[in-house]
């Protein structure tokens, strides 16, 4: 995996970027192809004759297919919306008008706001009730309960495929079964699947699947909608006007094909021009060979990290046995939180970033877990192809710099 790739990592060699699974740094190819769009062909989409708008036009749709591809889709199956947060309010607002009282919404307790919130939302206004999955003493879902808790009543399934905090991989495609043996819809919240390893909708089985561009070389401001194509045909559009529509009259309206009818107004077209690079550079180094780097980096993180007098690790802490041969993300994502005791997570990250470590420090955006699990935050680094096993050693200076600093203010103290 090559730095040199990414400009802004380039221009500051000093930086140690450690916080991919708030966004990613992005690639030349990504940011010169939006310019390329802006400087050569910038015209609106399936609305002009003229040559640039042709040629914008077949960029867009082009898009559509390279991502559907990419995840083992169909065109007509991939929405553009603006991110993960607003596929899963779409979801939301889209299946929430069937919801009856008493029927239930099943989450886990280790979902991002962005999978509670809405949901919560649409159960004020419909009389559903939500419930969740709890999680285990080792970080992971508990299938027995979940077994338990999905039943006739439950219409709605909604569950990230990897944790933001815990690094935490959850068996889709065995809550996809439960799911569908009572009749409800499973959605997979990806965002922090989709850029670590391979995604392939099919084998998931999952009826929905959101992301976001950005936390995947891509730029901000675009992520994708998956779903079924019969589902998505059934489903009334989430926004109106122009560009989705097929006739409008004084009195009514009719929609368009898939997937324009849920894409109003003037979409993200640089934007999809740059999730489409994205994509392409990604397909470039290979996904496997992403996850498999990856893979190593998270083993030797965790391996480091561990060794930490004082440290504890919020999540998985170790890949099992099986994943060394296979190398492939498995149990965990490069995604590692910890405390240490008796230092703020906010004075850790102060003490790294002097350090020009960047972490999040936090509840980043899991505010119910970090109560379930008596925590005021946690620190969280989180790595991806364009890291190193030498940037995790300066993590871990830094995190030895940060004990020191804090073991001498206490003595001075006393």
């Amino acid at each position: 995996m090559n730095s040199t790739d990414f400009p802004l990592l380039e221009k500051n060699k000093s930086l140690v970027y450690l916080d991919s699974s708030a966004t990613s740094q992005k690639p030349s190819s990504v940011i010169k192809s939006m310019n390329d769009f802006y400087l050569n062909y910038n015209a609106n989409v399936h609305r002009g004759i003229y040559t640039i708008s042709e040629e914008a036009t077949i960029a867009y749709e082009k898009a559509h297919e390279v991502v559907a591809q990419f995840i083992g889709a169909e065109l007509e199956e991939i929405i553009f919306t603006r991110g993960t947060t607003e596929s899963l309010n779409f979801l939301a607002v889209a299946l929430g008008k069937k919801l009856k009282v008493g029927d239930e919404i099943v989450l886990s307790e280790m979902e991002h706001h962005s999978n509670i919130v809405p949901w919560q939302q649409i159960a004020k206004t419909t009389g559903a009730v939500i419930k969740y999955i709890p999680i285990t003493s080792d970080y992971t879902l508990n299938m027995s309960d979940a077994q338990k808790i999905i039943s006739y009543r439950t219409k709605i399934v909604s569950v990230t495929h990897i944790s933001n905090v815990l690094g935490t991989i959850n068996p889709i495609t065995e809550l996809a079964q439960m799911a569908h043996a009572v009749g409800a819809v499973i959605i997979a919240d990806a965002a922090q699947s989709v850029p670590h390893m391979k995604v392939n909708v099919k084998d998931l089985n999952c009826d929905f699947l959101v992301f976001s561009g950005h936390k995947m070389c891509g730029p901000t401001g675009i992520g994708v909608l998956y779903g079924k194509k019969e589902l998505l045909q059934n489903m009334e559009p989430f926004q109106f006007g122009g560009g989705m529509i097929q006739e409008v009259t004084f009195e009514d309206s009719t929609w368009t094909e898939l997937p324009w009818k849920f894409e109003a107004g003037t979409p993200m077209i640089a934007e999809a021009i740059g999730l489409m690079a994205a994509v392409e550079y990604l397909q470039s180094i290979g996904m496997e060979n992403i996850e498999k780097y990856i893979y190593d980096l998270t083993q030797y993180s965790l391996e480091k990290l561990s060794a930490i007098p004082g440290l504890t690790i919020i999540g998985p802490k170790k890949l099992s046995k099986e994943n060394n041969e296979s190398k492939k993300m498995k149990d965990r994502g490069a995604v590692i939180s910890f405390t240490l005791d008796g230092i703020h997570p906010h004075d850790v990250g102060e003490v790294l970033n002097r350090e020009r470590i960047a972490v999040r420090v936090g509840h980043h955006c899991t505010m119910p877990l970090h109560k379930l699990l008596k925590l005021n935050g946690t620190v969280r680094a989180s790595f991806y192809l364009y890291n190193t096993k030498e940037e995790v050693d300066k993590l871990v200076q830094g995190i030895f710099e940060a004990q020191k600093i804090f073991q001498a203010e206490k003595i001075t103290q006393k």
